[in-house]
């Protein structure tokens, strides 16, 4: 199974985001991509006046022989497809944000690739869609689901729902 986050707060960000969704079918065994709903989350760790993200989630299982490192190769370029250029400031407003939450029990930790996703179980915008997928997923390291880290967060971010239904929609 693969976790992803996905964000945009640049550009048309509710379009780019199904977009993007459909485009990880690439990624996915036939009929397993499913996506969270779309979120409007405040911004994180962002400059000052960056506006708000709308962030989703996906899991699917992933095509024969993709691996983690291969995947976030794809992603990278997938982002770049939708516009996303070189970072200059950190957590800058991006058009599209595809970040490698799990991939199966895999692990690395290596200078430009750490999964788990290090800060993903301490965001709220990450946790709120992925509960909506896969609440009984336990985070390597933790012991807790999914569920249990969401119950357990302490945070003043903001999530609300949008009306919405993306592509590939679990609800």
């Amino acid at each position: 199974m693969v976790l992803l986050g996905l964000g945009s707060n640049r550009g048309e960000s509710t379009r780019t985001m199904v977009e993007a969704i459909q485009a990880l079918a690439r990624f996915a065994k036939p009929g397993s991509l499913r996506s969270s709903r779309l979120w409007r989350t405040t911004p994180v760790d962002c400059p000052p006046d960056s506006g708000d993200f709308i962030n989703s989630a996906a899991v699917f299982d992933a095509v024969d022989g993709l691996l983690p490192e291969q995947l976030l190769v794809e992603l990278k370029a997938l982002e770049r497809e939708f516009g996303r250029g070189v970072k200059h400031v950190r957590n800058a407003p991006r058009e599209l944000d595809l970040d490698l939450l799990l991939f199966d029990d895999q692990v690395r930790d290596m200078e430009n690739f750490v999964l788990p996703h290090p800060r993903a179980k301490n965001r709220l915008f990450v946790l709120q869609p992925a509960v909506e997928l896969v609440p009984d997923v336990v985070w390597p390291n933790t012991g807790k689901t999914l569920q249990q880290l969401l119950d357990e967060l302490e945070t003043d971010e903001r999530v609300v729902p949008l009306p919405k239904r993306p592509p590939f929609y679990a609800g």
